[in-house]
């Protein structure tokens, strides 16, 4: 892919050649796909035919999957992080910075808890629905696969509509911590969207985690939330910061699904992190075919059967338009 030609990962030859014809794995077998199906989208058509010859795919998404939500992820197409996120070790080892997080997330809220599923979200779903893919395990903790009617959903990484408190483990929904913090923090909302005299104002730049840039000065009047069972001040989104580790009961269920499925369909995600990419090396591992679908390198890259450098929702509806069925 570095030539910018999409090419079969078995034989290195391009795809869509007149003198070719694509040959991908299917198990034990091989699927052979005419010139003619590869037509003028060769990246979907093949993607196309892994699927139709591996129904009930396994679905491994990142954050690239809902850029088209509104919600920006950390890195470019070029791998690139393009903003710092909260770090686990900082959050739970400083008040300081817990302020500077739910001050930060009481702004972002206001957006993220209104983004809608896009168009790769209902494509994953119906896809889903016709059996052609299976469960799905997403790196993100914004719950739009389930919003998009998509079932047997693991979130590898939690959710934001669930806080927890670290010292007494008590368990709260998002809104109403939301609802709390606003009373605490009366103003707050118009201080930081710039309405204030002062001129303060909210940054545009929601993060995956729900965090969003404020200044500094700012952040130092927010009054930071409390438990209501504990009284601590030590609340945190039931989600795993960078630095942080996935339960391991959730890995283990993850490489039970890897293990049973057929074949991988990575979309949205470079895998740069370990938490996604150990099931690509497990499922190439197991000799399934991986596919990927995402813009830019992916850490992966050398692992998989196929992958499409290309955007998401025009990928998958062409996908979807080719009335794959199980």
């Amino acid at each position: 892919m570095r030539d910018g030609i999409l090419r079969c990962a078995l034989t290195g030859r391009p795809v869509g050649r007149s003198a070719d014809r694509l040959r991908v794995p299917a198990g034990s077998r091989v699927v052979s796909v005419p010139d003619a199906m590869i037509g003028g989208m060769p990246d979907a058509a093949a993607l196309a035919a892994l699927l139709r010859a591996h129904p009930g795919t396994l679905v491994l998404t990142g954050a690239g999957i809902s850029t088209d939500s509104g919600i920006p992820d950390y890195r470019g197409p070029d791998g690139t992080r393009r903003v710092t996120p909260m770090q686990h070790g900082d959050f739970v080892g400083s008040s300081q910075a817990r302020q500077r997080y739910w001050a930060r997330s009481f702004i972002g809220w206001q957006r993220f808890s209104h983004a809608e599923p896009n168009a790769a979200h209902h494509a994953v779903a119906v896809l889903q629905r016709r059996g052609v893919l299976g469960p799905v395990i997403t790196q993100n903790v914004d719950g739009l696969h389930q919003a998009a009617g998509s079932r047997e959903v693991t979130e590898l990484h939690g959710s934001l509509a669930e806080v927890v408190c670290l010292t007494c483990d008590t368990r709260s929904d998002r809104d109403l911590l939301q609802a709390r913090m606003a009373e605490a923090n009366p103003g707050f909302e118009a201080l930081a969207s710039g309405e204030a005299p002062d001129g303060s104002r909210v940054s545009s730049q929601i993060r995956p985690d729900g965090d969003i840039v404020l200044d500094d000065d700012l952040v130092a009047g927010f009054h930071l939330p409390r438990c209501t069972v504990c009284g601590a001040h030590t609340l945190k989104p039931d989600v795993v910061f960078f630095g942080g580790s996935v339960p391991r009961e959730r890995v283990d269920a993850c490489y039970a699904l890897t293990d049973a499925a057929p074949a991988l369909l990575v979309l949205g995600s470079s895998l740069a992190v370990m938490s996604g990419l150990r099931f690509v090396r497990h499922a190439a591992k197991r000799g399934i075919p991986v596919m990927a679908v995402t813009r830019g390198p992916t850490r992966g890259d050398d692992l998989m059967t196929l992958r499409v450098d290309g955007p998401l929702a025009p990928t998958l509806a062409a996908v979807v338009s080719a009335g794959l069925a199980a």
